[in-house]
């Protein structure tokens, strides 16, 4: 298929939003699809190096005149006019509701959605966009996302929703020589990775290397205003912050953890906390933790506990029980059996369930030839 991929955000940029629209799209590249991926300009890098894609699909760089509903919609409507040069997608596809309600008479349409949005204007866009009668799917990653979802658009009856978790590539070979990390060369090292956005428990991952003198705690990812924000609340010398780094070169960082931690408290913020998606929340890095073999603490919340089971693939311990935490912690750094085998069962359920390649086949199954305008509504409801 030919499928348009319509992005909302930057490319490339600092945001996991990125991470997970370069996945998606080298995905489907991978499954045989023909891909243009619609976004806009973001820093100079280049993309593809930046996030470590395989394949080399096609990005077209759309500006935003502003960035309020009427920049997004003039927006949109300069991606219905670039789209008009080249050939008519066989399906349009994304997260960025302005753009899919301007094309939802080009192609099928799949709208993705990781939170209930209350930012859209007029305030009933994306429920005229889940009535287009063009409207094909909707994929959710969290089975408490879509059963949210369903209870607010109610009154457009059953929604053609797939349930698909965020996802991590398998790693490749390990490249350890060329990153020399800081720290004791004899202590084992605790790793966080990920923004340090309010909501992500970095509190408590303060808390826990106050608790452990003996142990390397590292920090990868944060804005530099988050980051030297925390930096002054740190009390203990053997905690390290790493900043921001490339989506490609994480995984020099994961294989050198001896446990890793995803602390998410209750309410979990997105940037500038113009949003909160606790409820819902994938997380891509508890996919890449599992898909590196590391052995994870994570939060035990209701929605985490669709992909993870206590001493199954991570230890799980209540994000306001700093003691159960360092019980765990306790328990991972002195048993090398147990963080063996979590670790390793967490490997194998990534390749077996949530690999990119595996979440694009779930998310594309039965639309291939849904060119006709009377098509509507089709597709596995999960």
């Amino acid at each position: 298929m030919r499928i348009a991929y319509l992005h909302g955000g930057g490319m490339p940029s600092p945001f996991a939003n990125g991470v997970h629209v370069m996945r998606m799209c080298d995905a489907f590249t991978a499954a045989g699809h023909d891909v243009t991926l619609y976004s806009m300009p973001g820093s100079d890098e280049d993309p593809y190096a930046y996030y470590g894609v395989r394949h080399r699909f096609p990005i077209r760089l759309v500006a935003c005149p502003d960035y309020t509903p009427s920049g997004y919609r003039k927006r949109a409507e300069d991606i219905r006019t670039l789209m008009a040069d080249g050939p008519t997608p066989d399906l349009v596809y994304g997260r960025d509701p302005y753009a899919l309600a301007a094309l939802r008479d080009v192609a099928p349409l799949v709208y993705e959605i990781h939170q209930l949005r209350e930012d859209l204007l007029p305030a009933d866009t994306e429920e005229e966009l889940l009535g287009a009668p063009r409207l094909a799917r909707v994929v959710v990653i969290t089975h408490a996302l879509a059963h949210d979802l369903r209870e607010k658009y109610a009154a457009l009856g059953p929604l053609p929703i797939v349930v698909a978790p965020d996802c991590a590539d398998p790693p490749g070979p390990a490249t350890t020589a060329g990153l020399p990390l800081p720290g004791r060369p004899d202590a084992l090292r605790v790793g966080y990775v990920g923004h340090l956005y309010d909501g992500r428990g970095i509190g408590l991952v303060l808390e826990l290397a106050e608790r452990f003198p003996s142990l390397d705690f590292h920090l990868v990812g944060g804005t530099d205003e988050d980051r030297t924000r925390w930096q002054r609340a740190c009390r203990s010398p053997h905690v390290y912050f790493h900043g921001h780094r490339p989506p490609a070169a994480l995984g020099e960082y994961y294989t050198r953890f001896d446990v890793v931690l995803a602390p998410y408290e209750r309410k979990v913020y997105t940037w500038g906390r113009l949003g909160e998606t606790g409820r819902w929340a994938s997380p891509m890095k508890v996919f890449e933790y599992m898909s590196h073999s590391c052995p994870m603490i994570a939060s035990d919340l209701p929605v985490l506990r669709e992909v993870l089971q206590d001493r199954v693939n991570c230890l799980l311990r209540p994000p306001e029980d700093p003691d159960a935490w360092a019980g765990a912690l306790d328990e991972l750094i002195t048993d090398s059996a147990l963080r063996r085998r979590i670790g390793a069962e967490g490997r194998r359920q990534v390749l077996e369930r949530y690999t990119w390649r595996r979440r694009a086949d779930v998310v594309l199954t039965g639309l291939a030839g849904l060119g006709a305008p009377e098509t509507s509504r089709t597709g596995p409801v999960a």
